[in-house]
């Protein structure tokens, strides 16, 4: 094939998804002249599956990206259909914000924020080979012969590379949304050295709006009170769209039992693995085949559309089983089916392979981020794509990288299980996931991280001069809740305590020790006049610090004896079999991942504290020498 030059720039993005988007504006934003390539300018920021942003740690992922600088929770509060807090019955570390996005205006909204970012060019192409010099990169070559030249690369292929869609029997060649695979990229990266794996996941079918009965559903609403996912956006009160609840019953299981000879998932033409946490239908009603029934919701995807996802029905059964499978569910007994859902087999950079910087160990400059990393999940790809985009600039500016510890982000909890461990499904964070969730919480990710976005460049002027002011405000409102004290005497604060069916004062007791009682809520401080009637965020903190300040502070002593590990720093160029007394997996493990710490190093599985006792003692040895 003949190629040309078609121009220069700093950083490529390879994949206009939801990592890519995050990735390019990054860079952009940096200073750095970017060029966006997508397969397809109609499917900038695609939802494939569920029209959905937030849940449980996703929606820590959502604002700390916010708080860093990037685009997604800005986009979602711009084009969501309904928001809702989830969790509400349980501590902080696990509630968490979830919005139903319209997913045609989220990647209007996407694409209009990237065609104005200075910086920053998008343009739609298939990327079919990395170019490198002396094993680090000098640019891309697509499809047509285009040749871009560049110092740094980001891939953020999502499912696309050598994309399988998989119905029934019927299998082809394809990516998700009906788009076309991206089959010679992944030969490339082989050609580079990287070992790839194959992972599966699924969509379930879409149905028409017109043809579901309501009646027979439980209404699912958002919430009354406005929300919002970035700390910049107005409180806007949008009108809302509920989402619909229904079951799966005794029919509906049989259904699926009787047609298992013909479910690709069984009968072997499913290769790739798929995620233990989001399982098809068909794998829910054999391996829960004591359970009667399973939640289906019923999901718009749109204001300007009649088209519904059908949540927890992710399946690859063949199409006419499928309606049978609907048609079975209350609601759904004349449902019109507008699209089948599907199977897609794709391939995947195994994670071990990059650095905690995301940069592979084995090209220089060459990132990837998203579900070619074995993730799955927008918001996932979302964070690992703001993260290489912005090493990628900071490479290319010959600065320092930025690597987010276990202990400052669920980013970095994220980021380190990829690198560190064995992925052997498609990676999903969950809070269970992160030691410190207590810490790390959703409503607290602008105080955790926005001083770093503001150091690498990404927090301009207007969002510092917010955020300044509210930790302010806050510093200000904590120091006058534990200053402002009652005694016993004081009889409105007895009446105050007696109507909320608490314990009256024995001793003089600050504010702030008032507000930690359980029956005490800070709406009750409020409406007493006790506490100023500030932005909910402030109000929120308040509250949480309060009532967590001792399970807070032990935390807090956790992570100090997290960090000596973390510091401990091993250097580059160990070679761990001349390392006397590892054991033979140990070596292997360390050789393969090449730790950065110690911290890292005990993580790796394989690697046994007696193993971790033994490098500390190397390095000390060496460190002395």
């Amino acid at each position: 094939m003949i190629t040309y030059n078609a121009g220069n720039y700093d950083v490529v993005v390879i994949g206009g998804g939801h990592a890519g988007c995050e990735a390019a504006l990054a860079s952009a934003r940096m200073g750095c002249k970017t060029l966006l390539v997508t397969l397809s300018m109609e499917n900038i920021a695609l939802m494939p599956c569920n029209p959905s942003i937030g849940g449980p740690a996703k929606s820590q992922l959502v604002r700390e990206i916010d708080a860093l600088g990037g685009e997604m929770a800005k986009n979602i509060d711009k084009s969501h259909i309904q928001m809702r807090m989830i969790n509400t019955g349980k501590g902080p570390a696990v509630q968490a914000l979830r919005a139903q996005a319209d997913k045609y205006e989220y990647y209007r909204e996407m694409l209009k924020t990237l065609l104005s970012q200075e910086n920053l060019d998008v343009k739609m192409a298939e990327v079919e080979r990395i170019e490198t010099v002396n094993k680090r990169v000098t640019g891309i070559v697509t499809r047509t012969g285009a040749k871009f030249g560049c110092k740094a690369i980001v891939i953020t292929s999502g499912t696309y590379l050598k994309g399988r869609i998989i119905i029934g029997d019927l299998a082809f060649d394809g990516g998700p949304n009906g788009q076309f695979p991206a089959v010679k990229l992944s030969d490339s990266l082989r050609d580079l050295g990287l070992a790839l794996g194959r992972f599966k996941t699924g969509t379930p079918p879409r149905i028409d709006r017109k043809s579901v009965d309501f009646s027979k559903m439980i209404e699912q609403p958002g919430d009354e009170r406005p929300l919002r996912f970035s700390y910049i956006s107005p409180r806007v009160k949008r009108p809302q769209l509920s989402c619909w609840l229904t079951h799966s019953n005794k029919r509906t299981h049989q259904i699926v039992m009787d047609n298992l000879d013909r479910s690709p998932l069984f009968t072997g033409l499913i290769k790739g693995r798929g995620p233990r946490y989001c399982p098809s239908f068909e794998d829910k009603v054999v391996r829960f085949s004591d359970k009667k029934s399973h939640q289906i919701f019923i999901e718009p995807e749109g204001r300007s559309t009649d088209e519904m996802y059908v949540q927890g029905m992710n399946t690859s059964l063949p199409e006419d089983v499928q309606l049978k499978v609907l048609r079975s569910i209350p609601g759904l007994e004349n449902v019109r089916m507008i699209r089948t859902g599907y199977a897609i087999e794709y391939d995947y950079v195994i994670p071990s392979q990059l650095k905690p910087t995301l940069e592979t160990k084995e090209i220089e400059n060459l990132f990837t981020a998203g579900q070619i990393n074995g993730t799955s999940g927008y918001e996932e790809a979302a964070g690992q794509g703001l993260i290489a985009g912005i090493n990628a600039a900071l490479k290319v500016k010959e600065k320092e990288p930025l690597i987010l510890k276990r202990s400052e982000a669920y980013i970095g909890v994220m980021i380190d299980d990829l690198v560190t461990g064995d992925i052997d499904e498609p990676y999903r964070l969950l809070t269970s996931r992160a030691e410190y969730r207590l810490i790390l919480r959703q409503d607290n990710a602008d105080l955790r991280l926005t001083e770093i976005g503001r150091k690498i460049g990404l927090v301009n002027d207007y969002r510092w001069r917010i955020f300044c002011e509210k930790k302010e405000i806050l510093e200000k409102e904590i120091e006058r809740l534990k200053e402002t004290t009652f005694t016993p005497a004081d009889e409105e604060m007895a009446e105050f305590l007696t109507g909320k069916d608490t314990a009256p004062l024995r001793d003089r007791v600050s504010l702030w020790e008032i507000l930690k009682r359980p029956e005490i809520k800070i709406k009750d401080l409020v409406e007493e006049g006790l506490v100023d009637d500030n932005d909910l965020d402030i109000l929120e903190q308040l509250e949480i610090q309060s009532k967590y300040e001792g399970y807070i502070k032990k935390q807090e002593e956790q992570i100090k004896k997290f960090e000596k590990m973390e510091n401990r720093a091993i250097p580059e160029d160990i070679d761990y079999s001349e390392v006397f007394g590892l054991s033979n997996e140990a070596v292997q493990k360390l050789n393969e991942i090449r730790p950065v710490s110690i911290g890292q190093a005990s993580r790796i599985s394989g690697v046994n504290p007696a193993d971790i006792n033994v490098l500390l003692i190397f390095l000390e040895k060496k460190r002395r020498k």
